[in-house]
């Protein structure tokens, strides 16, 4: 996979496209041990040398709930995906992301992934809001 066009292409195949924008696409994964869904974000970035990567991303709970320093201790724990904070409509929310270069992207590692972010999302969402439903 080389072209957003193609990412958008194989994730249309298999989820309902909720935004369609040139270089943003977002879906509803569904968690269905929970019987839950989890709202994730694919777009294309650059680093500074131009090289391309897939950003995957989904919100977990707004930071004002979540003490930093836990954010931070998890994050060691994590074996894929990292936290973040970023904001929506104004709000400070930690966001659960990862990155894959274009280079070594396929239909498959990043399917996997997009369904493995979404779950350990939702998981950490359900633990932090006490079993609310935020994304």
């Amino acid at each position: 996979m080389d072209t957003f066009s193609a990412i958008r292409d194989s994730v249309a195949g298999q989820y309902d496209l909720i935004i369609d924008e040139p270089f943003l696409i977002g879906i509803e994964v569904p968690i269905p041990e929970q019987g839950r869904r989890q709202s994730v974000f694919l777009a294309e970035i650059e680093d500074r040398a131009g090289k391309r990567f897939l950003r995957i991303e989904t919100i977990v709970a707004p930071l004002a709930n979540f003490d930093a320093e836990k954010c931070l201790r998890l994050n060691l724990m994590l074996r894929a995906g990292y936290l973040a904070v970023g904001d929506l409509d104004g709000m400070a929310y930690i966001k659960m992301c990862e990155n894959i270069s274009y280079s070594i992207l396929d239909d498959s590692n990043m399917h996997n992934m997009i369904a493995r972010i979404g779950r350990m999302a939702d998981e950490i969402e359900n633990v932090l809001s006490e079993g609310a439903d935020l994304s």
